[in-house]
């Protein structure tokens, strides 16, 4: 994930080229102080794959833009829906 703190609004979509490969852009309103860009960051993956919020974890780069996030576990058909977030 790569994720923009201090958005104008929430947004899942779109796609970044990093040096770890392709990531996933999310937006949030929140700003990143006191972990509140990282709550909006897991309600809204949990809202985009449909899946309940304790669902989602940060497993790295829970203090950086660039994030690894965990669906556990995973909805069924989770790669066909990250797929159609990139290619927003």
């Amino acid at each position: 994930m790569r994720v923009k703190p201090g958005a104008r609004r929430d947004a899942v979509g779109g796609h970044r080229d990093g040096p770890s490969g392709t990531a996933l852009v999310v937006a949030v309103a929140a700003p990143a102080v006191e972990g509140k860009a990282n709550d909006a960051l897991c309600r809204l993956l949990a809202k985009a794959f449909g899946v309940r919020r304790q669902d989602v974890t940060i497993v790295a780069g829970a203090r950086g833009r660039d994030k690894v996030v965990a669906l556990d576990p995973a909805p069924p058909g989770a790669a066909e829906r990250l797929a159609a977030l990139l290619a927003r």
